[in-house]
């Protein structure tokens, strides 16, 4: 009679277990992609409050450049409301779209900013200028240092849904895939060099 409990209990209590470690494997690598995600969401929230403050250091400087500035100034606005499109919905893959097109429309900008600085004497000895330029370098290279430790996550996590058995239980708790951080189409196109 014991042998048939232990047994009945063996039966019973190692797939529970199984299925328990599973789950919680699941719930473990979903919340490190989001947080992940969140170190993003830190950099790029802390490169657009740096904007502000290096187009208003340039601004007087570069008052026939006002077209740039207002476009960087509306790039940044669109990159905040990616991201709090994306706070409501994490992992959505439209929405972490959204925020990727953004970012890279910012960094474009960002881009021909630095470049029609470089025409400003004045600006280019600037201190005000230099540390805002520093300080957005090392922050476009902590986003992507956080893009690549998110992408990391969610491709653990991903394919923790995907593999079989685990696969069943994913679909059977409602997991679902997360999105990555992609390059966009622009960011994949190689650049056209010209030789004079």
């Amino acid at each position: 009679m014991a042998i048939v409990f232990g047994a009945a209990a063996v039966v019973l209590v190692l797939p529970s277990i199984w299925v328990l470690m599973i789950y919680n494997g699941f719930v473990r690598r979903r919340v490190r992609a989001q947080a992940a995600f969140s170190q993003i969401d830190v950099q790029l929230k802390r490169r657009c409050d740096l904007i502000p403050n290096l187009v208003e250091t340039v601004k007087g400087a570069m008052a026939h450049e006002r077209q740039t500035l207002e476009d960087v100034t509306r790039a940044r606005q669109a990159a905040l409301a990616g991201l709090d499109a994306l706070r409501m919905t994490p992992g959505d893959f439209a929405a972490l779209r959204g925020v990727a097109n953004a970012s890279q429309s910012l960094d474009r900008l960002l881009a021909g900013l630095r470049i029609s600085v470089e025409n400003y004497p004045n600006l280019k000895t600037s201190t005000n200028v230099l540390a805002l330029q520093e300080e957005l370098s090392s922050t476009e290279n902590r986003i992507a240092f956080s893009r690549q430790a998110y992408n990391d996550s969610v491709m653990s996590y991903n394919t923790a849904l995907s593999v079989f058995p685990s696969n069943l239980l994913a679909r059977l708790f409602g997991f679902a895939a997360m999105g990555l951080f992609e390059a966009t189409v622009n960011d994949r196109a190689v650049p056209e060099v010209r030789l004079s």
